[in-house]
């Protein structure tokens, strides 16, 4: 049977398991979506009703990529070809475009208009100003966007403020926020973005008939990465499935890196708990990576406690062994990055685009951007704006040219653009004081003055409420990388200088060429793979974040985080670490991560570049000053 072909055994039995609750376990390389999207066919193909399909992904182009996916194997397989005429029906999508469809319908009997509208971010942001205004509420204490994000967790958790403990001050005010916020989003007859899963589980619990009827609709519900799932998804979920119990989940626990946006990796974990004849199939071979670095990222995950016990196979080659670099500092960690690649492009005809470098946290793409600049090779940031091209640096540097020049008209209009021609003119009265400072000051001081004097930093944290890639608030990551923009600068005397160099590092000279090397941030990287995979600074505070030294939890997805890094790799990883380096304007001493500590020695290649590793021998790589 066409839909079949090109399965191993594992995945066949996944996808002829239709009846009753199954879970897939399916590790990194396995084939996952290509078991969802053959299992969709399959039930087309016997003849099930595409109404009766419920398939939820996590984003719109996972979903897409199902859709398009089905539509092949109905081209090709005459069984589901017929069935599958209807697909248009088929409910492939997001878990917030399913709450959504349920809310147009279903929404009046909460009191609600069926044209209600959903509020973006900045929609929610404004409404919640003018709440801490209408309360009276100290905006030093009450930060909006820590109320938000309070707000969002409790969603997510199908929580109330009085689930999160005894009442102090704070509880009580944000109690008060909570309630208004949630009346005032009512009155506008307006959902927020969590409220797309919380209201449906709220009318599926307080009107048994309606949950009835979706039960008798979604005969059989598939959801991809269970393990990304918060609270109120999983019950949304299990409250649908309740009926006829024919959910398949698949996933892998191992892979849960979203803790920080209340994803609950423990709902994939207690499955068989949930369903106690659940049938569990483990996908265990890998189509993506080397034997060497599937058992190097198993020594590592396998360390965790929380998880499901599988070890990846391959028929791949055996491959090279897991290269460990220790570098002197971040810059001879960037240059020997940068020389590897090099060395990769020009003489064992690796594409730029099949070769990536990871990182932590966005702070650490600057000096790796800066060597990509001097080495004159195309790059792209994924998932991020470059360094030089963020908000919050443009902003800072506008100051600067400003204080340098302040016929720069682009310049004057960019900061009176951010805080408005009123503040604009309180600040203008200390130009020239601040210009008397530039001939004297080195720029890193200067920095740290027009920021102090523009309380730039309480602007971002008003701007930017909302956790971004990395975890934490998006306000502290624009933080971390203007420090970072005063460690860069603390290497020049003057202001000239400095803004010179800057201006030089903008000019991508290679920008017309389609393949260009990939910069990504760890959590960037899921579901993606490489020929070639460079993760820096993989040691103690980065990879584990400092945010986990007191958290188990916390460090067990560091090390997921870890593993799902090492697992975007095909054939070529290394794992870099610097016994120095200067971060967000600080200069410390590193260790090298205890997952390198964790590695054995038969698999892994160990090299200190000061045993004398000649980087010029490699390539014609210019000049990038290591310190």
């Amino acid at each position: 049977m066409e839909i079949f072909y090109g399965l191993n055994s594992g995945q066949v039995e996944a996808v002829k398991t239709i009846n009753g609750p199954v879970l897939i376990l399916a590790g990194a390389g396995s084939g996952k979506t290509k078991t969802l999207t053959h299992r969709i066919a399959y039930l087309l193909s016997q003849g099930i009703n595409p109404e009766n399909i419920l398939a939820i992904t996590f984003t719109n182009k996972a979903a897409e990529e199902m859709r398009n996916r089905i539509g092949r194997l109905s081209a090709i397989s005459p069984a589901c070809a017929e069935a599958s005429a209807g697909r248009h029906k088929l409910f492939i999508g997001t878990f917030h475009s399913f709450g959504a469809k349920i809310l147009r319908q279903e929404i009046e009997c909460l009191g609600y208009k069926n044209n209600f509208v959903v509020y973006d971010e900045d929609d929610s942001l404004s409404l919640a100003k003018d709440i801490v205004s209408d309360l009276n509420l100290s905006r030093d204490r009450f930060k909006v966007s820590s109320l938000l994000n309070l707000t969002s967790k409790l969603k997510s958790e199908l929580e109330k403020p009085e689930d999160i403990g005894p009442g102090d001050f704070y509880k009580r005010q944000f109690a008060s926020f909570y309630n208004l916020y949630n009346r005032r989003l009512k009155a506008a007859n307006a959902a927020d973005f969590d409220d797309l899963i919380m209201l449906p589980v709220r009318i599926f619990e307080e009107f048994p008939e309606i949950l009835k009827k979706y039960q008798e609709q979604y005969l059989y519900i598939l959801v991809d990465e269970y393990q990304d799932t918060n609270r109120a998804q999983y019950i949304l979920i299990n409250l649908l499935a309740q009926k006829n119990k024919n959910l398949f989940a698949i996933g892998d626990p191992d892979q849960a890196i979203y803790g920080w946006r209340h994803a609950d990796f423990r709902n994939i974990l207690n499955f068989e708990k949930d369903y106690p004849k659940a049938k569990v199939i483990k996908l265990e071979q890998n189509y993506r990576s080397t034997q060497n670095i599937l058992n190097a990222a198993h020594e590592i995950i396998s360390k965790n406690v929380e998880r499901k016990e599988k070890k990846l196979w391959t028929e791949n080659p055996q491959g090279e062994l897991i290269e460990v670099i220790e570098a002197v500092n971040e810059r001879e960690e960037a240059g020997f990055i940068l020389s590897k690649i090099m060395d990769l492009s020009k003489n064992s005809g690796f594409d730029l685009d099949k070769i990536v470098v990871m990182y932590r946290t966005n702070a650490q793409s600057r000096i790796l951007e800066e060597a990509c600049l001097y080495a004159n090779l195309p790059y792209r940031v994924i998932g991020a704006v470059k360094f030089y091209q963020r908000k919050e640096i443009k902003d800072i540097l506008a100051y600067l040219r400003l204080i340098q020049n302040q016929n720069d008209e682009i310049s004057l209009k960019r900061i009176v653009g951010i805080f408005g021609k009123r503040s604009f003119e309180n600040f203008k009265a200390d130009f020239e004081n601040l210009k008397k400072q530039a001939e004297i000051s080195p720029p890193a001081k200067l920095i740290k003055t027009v920021v102090k004097k523009t309380a730039y930093y309480d602007y971002l944290a008003k701007k930017f409420p909302d956790a971004g890639a990395d975890g934490e608030p998006e306000s502290e990551s624009r933080i971390k990388n203007i420090k970072e923009l005063i460690g860069l600068a603390d290497r020049y005397g003057n202001l000239g200088d400095f803004l010179i160099e800057v201006a030089l590092m903008q000019q991508e000279r290679s920008a017309d060429n389609a393949k260009k090397l990939n910069l990504m941030t760890l959590h960037s990287a899921k579901g993606l793979e490489f020929d070639a995979v460079f993760i820096a600074g993989v040691e103690e505070d980065l990879i584990p974040h400092s945010r986990s030294a007191h958290s188990f939890e916390d460090l067990e997805e560091e090390r997921r985080l870890c593993y799902v890094g090492m697992t975007r790799a095909k054939k070529h990883l290394w794992l870099l670490f610097a016994k120095r380096r200067t971060l967000w304007g600080e200069k410390r001493e590193a260790m090298p991560s205890r997952f390198i500590m964790e590695l054995p020695q038969y698999l892994v290649n160990f090299r200190s570049l000061a045993d004398g590793y000649n980087l010029s021998a490699q390539t014609d790589l210019p000049d990038i000053k290591l310190e």
